[in-house]
C-alpha cells in the first residue's frame, strides 16, 4: 500500500519526450509512454529474430545457439540474411531497444522531477555494446569484427579477440576497466553488509542510526564517506569500469595491431633503468 500512495505522487501527465498524451500511460504500476511501445516492438522483433536464427541453425539449446556477423569480405555493406544479415537486423533492433529504454527512463526522471543520472548511468552501458558491435567494425572497416550472438559462440570470440593481441590483460585500458569493476562490487558490498548490520541488529538491541555506520568506518579506517557518499562514489566506480571496457576494445585492433606486452616497451626505456 504505501508503494500505491507513493505512486499517486509521479502518476502525472507531462514530461514526454515524444507522443504527448498518446502513451502517457500505465500498465499496472508500469509507464509506458511513447519509448515503452518502442521498446517493446524491437525486443519482441529482436527475440523473433534470435528464434528464427536458432531454426535455421537448427538448435534450440540456449547454449549452443550461434548468429555470427557477417563474413569480413562484405565489409560494412548489407550481407544476406542467411550469411550475416540476419545478425544486423538484431543489432539494429538490440540498438533500438536499450536507446528506447534509456529515454523510457528519462521520461520517468521529468516526471518525478529529479535529475537524468539514472538513464545517463545507462547510456554508458549502451555506450559498451554499441562500441563492440559499431564503433569498432566501422573503425576496422568491416561488420565481421563484431562479436556473435550465442553464449558459447561469445566466450570464444572473447578469447581469440584475447590470444590475437597476445596477452589482453596487458591492455592498459582493460586494467582500468577491470579495477573499476572489482572496485565497483568491494566498495557496494561493504555498504550493504553495513546497511544489512545497521537494520539487522541482534534481538534486544535497538536499529542503529547512519551515524552509527558513519561512526563505524570512522574507527575501522578513520573515515566515512557518509550515505549520500557512498552512492555516488558508487555510481562514480560503475560508469568508469563502462567506459573503460569500451575504450580498452575501442583501441585494441583500429589503433593497436601489435600485441599488448610490446606497449610497454616505454616503461622499460625510461631513464631511471639506466
Amino acid at each position: 500500500m504505501a508503494m500505491l500512495s507513493y505512486e499517486r505522487k509521479y502518476r502525472v501527465r507531462g514530461g514526454t519526450l515524444l507522443g504527448g498524451d498518446l502513451f502517457d500511460f500505465w500498465v499496472g504500476p508500469f509507464y509506458v509512454g511513447f519509448f515503452g511501445v518502442t521498446t517493446i516492438f524491437f525486443s519482441a522483433l529482436g527475440t523473433a529474430l534470435i528464434v528464427y536464427g536458432a531454426a535455421l541453425q537448427g538448435t534450440f539449446n540456449i547454449w549452443l545457439i550461434n548468429i555470427p556477423p557477417p563474413d569480413l569480405r562484405y565489409g560494412l555493406g548489407f550481407a544476406p540474411l542467411k550469411a550475416g544479415g540476419l545478425w544486423q537486423a538484431i543489432t539494429v533492433c538490440a540498438i533500438g531497444a536499450f536507446c528506447s529504454w534509456a529515454l523510457r527512463q528519462a521520461e520517468i526522471a521529468r516526471k518525478l522531477a529529479m535529475g537524468y543520472h539514472i538513464p545517463v548511468a545507462f547510456s554508458v552501458a549502451i555506450l559498451a555494446y554499441i562500441t563492440l558491435v559499431v564503433v569498432r567494425p566501422v573503425l576496422m572497416g568491416g561488420w565481421g569484427h563484431g562479436f556473435p550472438y550465442g553464449i558459447w559462440s561469445h566466450l570464444d570470440w572473447v578469447s581469440n579477440v584475447g590470444y590475437q593481441y597476445l596477452h589482453f590483460h596487458y591492455n592498459p585500458a582493460h586494467m582500468l576497466a577491470v579495477t573499476f569493476f572489482f572496485t565497483t562490487t568491494f566498495a557496494l558490498s561493504l555498504h550493504a553488509s553495513l546497511v544489512l548490520a545497521a537494520l539487522n541488529p541482534k534481538k534486544g538491541e535497538p536499529v542503529k542510526t547512519a551515524e552509527h555506520e558513519n561512526t563505524f568506518y570512522r574507527d575501522i579506517i578513520g573515515y566515512s564517506i557518509g550515505t549520500l557518499g557512498i552512492h555516488r562514489l558508487g555510481l562514480f566506480l560503475a560508469l568508469s569500469a563502462g567506459f573503460w571496457s569500451a575504450v580498452c576494445i575501442v583501441i585494441s585492433g583500429p589503433f593497436w595491431t601489435r600485441g599488448w606486452p610490446e606497449w610497454w616497451g616505454w616503461w622499460l626505456r625510461l631513464p631511471i633503468w639506466s
